[in-house]
């Protein structure tokens, strides 16, 4: 079964040292660099899929915008990791796997799934990458999210795949 690795904003911004942002989760498991460094080794030798939804793409581009230090290095380093998406060089996704979430009828289901939890204060961001974990598993993956963010983690995990019981699981953090 495919290992599919979904990167959440907080991991992205801990992994190109966004200055503010070095780290992310709670105190008692904190995610850094080296850390994710580790885990991103790991799962590369295990031929995990990684996936960089488009909500972290742009959340995280924001942050570099507006973070002070060396933005231009670490937007460098950012924009190399998205021609790798764009590319879908190993272990990186294609991107186009996401188009299907911009459709209009994708767009409105979206919507609706937003303002069920608008009120759990969860972002529309996270909703998103909820349904890309959704999408992944029901077409027979074994699925985590890479997050530090407590919110995005309170998630439902239990999608039903098409083929198989597998549990899409958050990595804790």
């Amino acid at each position: 079964m495919k290992k599919v690795l979904i990167f959440d904003t907080d991991i992205l911004c801990a992994y190109f040292q966004i200055p503010n942002m070095e780290d992310c989760g709670p105190l008692s498991d904190r995610w850094t660099k080296t850390r994710i460094d580790q885990l991103i080794a790991k799962e590369e030798q295990e031929k995990t899929i990684f996936v960089l939804p488009l909500a972290a793409i742009i959340e995280t581009g924001n942050h570099i915008t507006q973070s002070s230090g060396n933005r231009y290095a670490i937007a460098q380093q950012f924009a190399e990791l998205m021609k790798k998406v764009a590319n879908a060089k190993d272990p990186w996704a294609a991107f186009t796997e996401q188009a299907e979430f911009w459709e209009p009828e994708s767009l409105k289901q979206l919507a609706e799934e937003w303002l069920k939890n608008v009120t759990q204060k969860l972002s529309l961001g996270d909703v998103t990458i909820k349904a890309i974990a959704e999408y992944y598993a029901k077409i027979g993956c074994q699925v985590e999210i890479l997050t530090g963010d407590q919110g995005l983690k309170s998630y439902p995990t239990d999608f039903t795949p098409i083929n198989s019981q597998t549990k899409t699981k958050m990595i804790d953090g």
